[in-house]
């Protein structure tokens, strides 16, 4: 037995990782994740409602639709449900990764998987890279997306890792781990996050560059040049193997918000834009330069803003603390004083809030710190530098000068919004350098007056910060925010409108000294009981290493006491933003995920094929396109022409201040029933339907003049349209009694029509214009799709009597979907000739060992 472990130690030490990542995935969730327990996020049932009409278009049909009407009166479902045929080729290595574990316990053991093996193929001891793996997999922000239901970035975020194992393995000479690198790169962006994806690439560079130093210095160009080329193939194979994805994915941004701006000349001149996302959007979430040390201390500004409770988001407030109870028991506030606080937040930071810190860990901090000192090479120096370039980047706003330099010159940047995000990539190379200082001190563990002074500075600053948050909380800014001050301001006016005179408001504000030293003492004792609570674990960490490089420990000793405390920090701080309470029963979960209003039942006794529905008061909520076809929604990369429409016509509704020509363009848009701001349901008689003719189009020169026509035109007589489109449509004739034309059959991708014209007319469509995709033909053969008013389908009819079919479906989806499934079959053959060639070598070194025992005998 003990030959058999000396012989296969790494393989045996491989599982024996997995088995430990399984069982910590497996209690972190237990016993929800072994009992169904849902999670119902937030995003994860905006995605269910905005997905539901094409999933029960596939139940029913069998078959894909790739656009959907549940939402902005219709769009493609590239972003809403990015499935291809070529994916079910590998979707089976999801359920690898996470080492069958049910859902959501899969995904941390992804997380710490892809780290793990990472960090084996830097050579690293299997305790090592096992500390390390749960240091990324728990790292907090990681577990806050999954409450938040982010999943497609969770999943990204945790091939990272194995796809730069692959990276640098090829480095060292390896070339057929690059197809390693293809199959996790395949992987990766088969998660459809561009954005993560993206910010990665700076990691790879940061890799790729260091490799080069050190293959320069070491007289390997050579190796170094073919493993690049090897690399870039793989890139282009892991590429390819999502072309369907990527490719609708570019097409489609070039329509939407995300890819370009408004045709229409702005109303009020911004200076905020740029060739993407204005600078305001891009930057609305932005990390403060003092909230960075959440890093080290989680409650550095409170926490969280919100946590998933039972489905869904609950607000933290000050008054739920049980210091705040404290304070009333001991008569410093009153019981009114307190409700006063239960509409404070517990988090102080930017006013947009957030589910929780970015948190890597105590110890990791200042083992990140210690490895600035102690690890050697561009490697060390690569890490260090992607750190501060992502937590200035992080900043965003706080630090423009940096955020416009990168918008400027860096191409992309721009199409990406929710800068904080990008503190991504110090949650990888913190842990990763601090595994290569731990894998230091230990591979030299009688190297105590080599590293002394290294030990005593890292962990003393990390201590030093620590100290300054326990002794001098207000040292990382005020605990009174500008939110604070608007909902101070509002809490006053309330008080003033029911009839309180000015006095007695103020003693509910923050201008009543009580209130405000409560709001301080309450936040700046989160503050430091989290610094102490830092310095605590940082402690014992720092003399758990000092006893074994003084050779007072053994290494397993002091694996397992490093191992345990960084588990613990991360466990339970993780618990404060996704716990038991998070949870939804599985046997509350039977039934449909979306509630349905009395408004929803009402509508919905109404059986016709399609209409659609106006729901002022969740005109931006996705939960209404669980039921129906609707005129509003949500979802960050929507139709640019429909913003437009959003912008100048529809969300008056939501203001209250509709005109009549807003009420034209509903009616265009088929919006047969109206919800009010009350909630109730009301059919509306002057919808036009799902088609109609008209007598005739004007023809403009410009967007503007297109806009502009809808606040007087007639849309049931008059369309107007873009002149490009002339030959298209050409002109109308009048509409006489008997013309008609009749919806006869409707699918999400597939609408057919029969029409009855005595002249030819043109006829327009409460459909969306898409400029590609749809096709159209008139009794079988091809007909073509004109636009008009700004976003609606119109075709030329001739007369007599015809059978009009729209049909969507993208030819390239499929010469793409067959590139993908080429790339696949190549990189699977690949994988097999790495490991058909890897076994070869373990069987020829075992033959060698062998027979060198028998010469020794």
């Amino acid at each position: 037995m003990q030959d058999f472990l000396k012989k296969y130690n790494s393989i045996v030490s491989f599982v024996g990782g997995l088995i430990v990542i399984a069982a910590i995935s497996f209690a972190f969730f237990y016993p929800d994740a072994s009992e169904g327990n849902q999670l119902r996020q937030h995003d994860t049932q905006q995605g269910i409602a905005i997905g539901q009409e094409a999933k029960a278009y596939s139940e029913a049909t069998g078959e894909v639709s790739r656009w959907t009407n549940s939402l902005f009166s219709g769009m493609p479902t590239f972003q809403i449900s990015p499935s291809y045929p070529s994916s079910s080729l590998y979707t089976w290595i999801n359920t690898v990764m996470g080492l069958g574990l049910p859902t959501p316990s899969s995904l941390i053991a992804m997380m710490m998987v892809g780290f793990f093996i990472l960090l084996l193929a830097m050579k690293m001891r299997w305790y090592v890279a096992l500390i390390g793996a749960i240091a990324y997999g728990f790292s907090s922000y990681f577990v806050i997306i999954i409450g938040a239901g982010h999943i497609w970035k969770f999943v990204t975020l945790a091939y990272i890792p194995p796809t730069i194992a692959g990276i640098m393995l090829c480095y060292r000479g390896r070339y057929l781990t690059g197809a390693l690198a293809a199959l996790f790169t395949m992987m990766q962006i088969s998660s459809n996050h561009v954005q993560m994806t993206y910010y990665f690439l700076f990691v790879i560079a940061g890799v790729t560059i260091a490799c080069l130093i050190k293959a320069l210095n070491e007289g390997n160009i050579r190796r170094w040049a073919i493993a690049t080329a090897v690399l870039a193939i793989a890139g282009i194979l892991g590429i390819a193997a999502n072309a369907p994805s990527l490719y609708l994915t570019y097409e489609y941004s070039k329509e939407t918000m995300r890819g370009r701006h408004s045709e229409l000349t702005p109303v009020t001149p911004s200076a905020q834009s740029t060739k993407g996302l204005d600078k305001d959007y891009i930057t609305q979430y932005s990390y403060q330069p003092s909230e960075t040390f959440s890093l080290l201390i989680p409650d550095i500004k409170g926490g969280a803003s919100a946590r998933p409770e039972k489905g869904r988001m609950t607000a933290t407030n000050l008054g739920e603390l049980p210091a705040a109870k404290k304070m009333m028991d001991k008569g410093e506030i009153d019981s009114l004083q307190q409700q006063y606080l239960s509409y404070m937040s517990q988090y102080f930071g930017d006013p947009e809030g957030t589910n929780g810190p970015v948190y890597v860990g105590a110890l990791i901090f200042a083992l990140f710190l210690l490895g600035c000192v102690v690890v050697k090479g561009p490697m060390k120096w690569a890490l260090v530098i992607l750190t501060i370039f992502s937590i200035v980047l992080a900043w965003g706003r706080h630090a423009m000068i940096f955020t416009d330099i990168m918008l400027s010159i860096v191409p992309m940047y721009s199409k990406f919004r929710t800068v904080e995000s990008i503190l991504v990539i110090a949650e990888f190379t913190m842990p990763l350098l601090a595994a290569m200082a731990l894998q230091r001190i230990i591979d030299e563990p009688h190297s105590f007056d080599r590293y002394r002074k290294a030990v005593y500075w890292s962990f003393g600053i990390t201590l030093g910060i620590c100290a300054i948050g326990f002794c001098i909380p207000e040292f990382f800014g005020s605990a009174i925010s500008d939110n604070d001050r608007e909902i101070d301001t509002m809490i006053t006016g309330s008080l003033l409108q029911q009839g309180y005179d000015a006095s007695t408001a103020r003693q509910f504000s923050l201008q009543n000294p009580a209130i405000y030293s409560a709001i301080e003492s309450l936040r700046y004792g989160m503050v430091s009981s989290d610094a102490l609570r830092s310095f605590i674990i940082v402690v014992i960490g720092f003399a758990t290493l000092t006893f074994y490089m003084r050779r007072k420990l053994s290494i397993a000793l002091t694996a397992a006491v490093i191992g345990i405390l960084v588990l613990t920090d991360l466990y339970l701080v993780n618990k404060r933003y996704l716990s038991h309470d998070s949870f939804v029963a599985k046997q509350l979960t039977v039934g449909a995920p979306i509630a349905k209003t009395a408004a929803d039942e009402m509508i919905l006794q109404d059986k016709d094929m399609n209409y659609r529905v106006m729901d002022i008061p969740r005109f931006y909520s996705a939960d209404p396109s669980y039921y129906h076809k609707m005129i509003g929604g949500y979802h960050a990369a929507k139709l640019t022409r429909y913003q437009d429409l959003i912008d100048r016509h529809l969300a008056n509704f939501t203001r209250g201040t509709e005109t009549d020509a807003d009420w034209n363009v509903l009616n265009m848009l088929n919006a047969r029933y109206i919800i009010d701001m009350q909630g109730q349901a009301m059919r509306n008689p002057e919808a036009l339907g799902n088609a109609w003719f008209i007598d005739r189009v004007d023809y403009v020169d410009s967007p503007d003049a297109e806009m502009d026509a809808l606040s007087f035109i007639d849309p049931s007589k008059t369309a107007v349209a873009d002149k490009r489109f002339s030959e298209i449509l050409g002109q109308s004739s009048t509409k006489t009694d008997g013309d008609t034309i009749i919806e006869t059959s409707y699918a999400p991708n597939r609408l057919s029509y029969r029409t009855h014209s005595a002249k030819g007319n043109v006829a327009v469509f409460s459909e969306i214009f898409f400029p590609w995709g749809w096709e159209a033909t008139i009794d079988g053969n091809k007909a073509d799709i004109g636009r008009v008013n700004y976003l609606l389908r119109a075709i030329n009819i001739p007369a007599g009597d015809h059978e009009v079919v729209m049909t969507f479906d993208p030819k390239s989806l499929h010469s793409t979907d067959t590139l993908a499934k080429v790339s696949i079959i190549l990189i699977y053959l690949a994988i097999a000739a790495a490991i058909g060639f890897s076994i070869k070598n373990i069987i020829a070194a075992h033959r060698t060992d062998d027979k060198n025992q028998t010469k020794k005998i």
